[in-house]
């Protein structure tokens, strides 16, 4: 009687347990379809007088979902203003300007205040994009500036050789393949190449010079490529300033006349999940990330390196 009572016992502690991963993987479930349905609140936060934060994190490589985000909150009348809250080198160069045109429509047609705080570092396209605003906070030692374009890629072309491979091209036009990676620029691709790089450069320079309210022969004068502190930038007039945070935060809530602690707005963060991440766990790790990516890639880019 005893060892049918234990089997027994034993036979409900399973069924009881298999319930409970049946029922935890069911939940699970759901809420991934959740995610991916996106019936989560598109964006968090309270009512009232609010003001919004976005990040701009990293090497930039897209406009999105930056400018999908500034857009949002552009057009949220209770967002009385939006802090562009940066750490990053820059980017591609039309990543970086169509960002950089959003900042400044938000700026000019839709009036609302939008305004950069830039973390450990607002260099190149991510300046090229801070420059719009209405106004820049920088730390004393944040990296500031290096206002300049580059292209740059390996040549191995010596490998090849090595290896006895020869690398065979059909083209219709003397510049199709400029830039091959498998042999030397010719002195026509090389000025072509440039004359790119010149227009993009005068570009970043006009437009440095539209957002500070600065000439544009002043803003060349110190457009080569360098970074400056906050506390440099602050007397170059690349930055309005100095201040973390908080200080961004406090100024912009006076500004635009928020009484007591302001209500911050943030996107959510991207939770989606993959079978990777659930069979490995984070299964970014494994993975190649924006900066292995861009090694691998030929263009022009607004990049501090």
């Amino acid at each position: 009687m005893a060892e049918r009572r234990s089997r027994t016992l034993l036979w409900v502690l399973v069924g009881v347990g298999a319930f409970f991963l049946y029922a935890l993987f069911m939940v699970s479930l759901v809420y991934m379809t959740m995610l991916a349905s996106g019936t989560e609140p598109e964006f968090e936060g309270g009512f009232g007088d609010r003001i919004a934060v976005v990040d701009l994190d990293g090497i930039i490589l897209s406009p999105e979902p930056v400018v999908g985000q500034l857009k949002h909150f552009a057009d949220d009348s209770s967002i009385k203003a939006i802090i562009l809250h940066v750490n990053s080198p820059g980017g591609g160069v039309a990543a970086s300007e169509e960002i950089y045109r959003e900042v400044k429509r938000i700026r000019d047609e839709k009036k609302k205040p939008i305004v950069v705080s830039i973390e450990t570092v607002g260099a190149s396209g991510a300046y090229y994009v801070a420059s719009a605003s209405n106004k820049i906070y920088a730390d004393d030692g944040s990296i500031v500036g290096s206002i300049g374009v580059i292209a740059q890629w390996v040549n191995y072309g010596d490998l090849l050789k090595w290896a006895k491979l020869k690398d065979v091209v059909l083209k219709t036009g003397e510049f199709k393949d400029t830039g091959n990676p498998a042999r030397d620029l010719t002195p026509a691709e090389q000025a072509y190449m440039q004359s790119l790089i010149d227009n993009m450069f005068g570009q970043f320079v006009h437009a440095v010079a539209d957002g500070r309210g600065m000439k544009v022969e002043d803003v060349k004068s110190i457009a080569n490529g360098k970074v400056w502190t906050g506390q440099q930038a602050l007397s170059m007039k690349l930055i309005d300033n100095v201040g973390d945070f908080e200080a961004a935060v406090k100024d912009t809530a006076k500004s635009v006349g928020i009484t007591g602690e302001p209500t911050l707005v943030r996107p959510p963060k991207d939770r989606r999940t993959s079978l990777l991440d659930l069979i490995l766990g984070d299964a970014a790790k494994y993975l190649p990330d924006r900066e292995q990516m861009l090694e691998q890639q030929i263009g022009f880019y607004y990049l501090w390196k």
